[in-house]
């Protein structure tokens, strides 16, 4: 190897062995789907206040979100008479007056453990209660069963400095920590030496390796499409105020490529802390900082995007929920069922589903947990059904027949 191609690699960025085309085919392109995975068990109750149950203030006598109140900010945001959101949600409640955002309670994975990293990555895979079972993600096997022809080596696209498991398949994606990464921070007159680098490294006469050619040309063109795009100089649009956090420059970042039609049909990104054993506070303090956090980067999204959320659906997941009563710690213990977000345009809006298990002693599950009603694969089958054009559902989700909820229509 040259002292040219040597130096030149020393500034290669870490993501590119990841990088690899989607194969061709002919199905026609749905939505855009962004997947927010909220790690560490976001507390659903404290989020989507059952204000309606008795039992609720019962078992969270410090903690509880108190009922609506006129003109005092640290009550809940009342949604339909029964539910509210937590104050520190309020940048989603015009959302959801705009019937663009709903809402699923009593939701998430039918797996009973309480471990993160179990309970994560079975729900990733797509098969709860299985651990390791199948070594693809439930977004990669959508997208090697959906052919939409798409090219593209951004058409799915994992927000951060590790590949989600739920992306994982022989689609592969590519990792983006940030878009600037790609283009050397801006430093153009690099990007000429470094496609050169990885045309000497990948296809050279002496490399008979297909897949390693295949990779360098994937690794040159996406290089050659980002290379497009500042990250530095990006304004959000409508006045759009991301937080000044990871997440909400990932999200910044996710719709900048949305906007930017570079071929993107999934986008992965976290947001973690959720778990809140201790402290959790109630209308202020741990949760109320996270849920702001959420809040701000979903709406800041919703407003940057525009109409064109029509065709963007976004999902919002966390691996379980908390314990319905909270601990002798001010916080709250690993739960089962959780709350899930959907915005977009084609989200049946304004409307909390799912059918409500209540909070008395005889409803609870388990060791003292919100019952599951509805289980998570019913709503991204119903977002890959009807706004992704997949009609494969049991690729996607081996076993399992998914049960229509309506919570987002075509």
């Amino acid at each position: 190897m040259s002292n040219f191609i040597a130096k030149t690699l020393g500034r290669l960025p870490a993501w590119m062995p990841r990088l690899a085309f989607a194969p061709t085919g002919q199905a026609p392109r749905g939505d855009v789907m962004v997947v927010v995975f909220q790690r560490g068990a976001m507390d659903g109750l404290n989020a989507v206040v059952p204000l309606g149950d008795p039992d609720y203030s019962r078992l969270r006598p410090t903690i509880a979100i108190k009922a609506t109140r006129a003109g005092d900010a640290k009550t809940a945001i009342a949604l339909d008479g029964f539910f509210g959101l937590h104050p520190a949600l309020a940048p989603l409640k015009p959302i959801f007056d705009a019937k663009t955002l709903a809402i699923a309670h009593a939701c998430g994975s039918p797996d009973e453990t309480h471990s993160h990293f179990e309970a994560m990555d079975s729900m990733e895979r797509g098969t709860p209660g299985k651990i390791g079972g199948l070594g693809s993600g439930w977004i990669g096997r959508h997208l090697q069963a959906v052919n939409t022809g798409n090219t593209s080596p951004l058409r799915a696209v994992g927000m951060g400095s590790m590949l989600q498991a739920s992306l994982r398949g022989p689609v592969s994606a590519t990792v983006l920590k940030s878009i600037a990464d790609f283009h050397l921070n801006g430093r153009l007159q690099d990007v000429a030496p470094m496609q050169m680098a990885i045309t000497a490294m990948y296809v050279s006469p002496d490399n008979r390796n297909a897949d390693l050619k295949a990779t360098g040309s994937d690794i040159d063109e996406t290089i050659q499409v980002l290379s497009k795009l500042d990250a530095t100089r990006y304004k959000p649009a409508r006045g759009a105020a991301y937080p000044k956090t990871d997440f909400g420059m990932g999200m910044q970042q996710i719709a900048q490529l949305v906007k930017a039609e570079v071929g993107l049909e999934v986008a992965c990104i976290d947001i973690g802390g959720w778990d809140t054993h201790a402290n959790q506070g109630g209308p202020e303090g741990t949760l109320a900082r996270l849920l702001q956090e959420l809040a701000e980067g979903l709406a800041a999204f919703h407003t940057d995007i525009g109409e064109g959320m029509k065709r963007v659906t976004l999902v919002t997941m966390s691996e379980f929920g908390r314990r319905a009563s909270e601990n002798g710690s001010a916080g709250t213990d690993h739960g089962h069922a959780n709350a899930m977000f959907i915005l977009g345009g084609g989200a049946v809006g304004g409307m909390v589903h799912g059918t409500w298990p209540g909070l008395s002693q005889d409803k609870l599950y388990g060791p003292g947990d919100l019952a599951l009603t509805t289980d998570y694969r019913d709503v991204l089958s119903e977002v890959l059904a009807k706004r992704m054009g997949n009609d494969k559902l049991a690729e996607v989700f081996p076993g399992y027949t998914p049960r229509p909820i309506g919570i987002v229509g075509k």
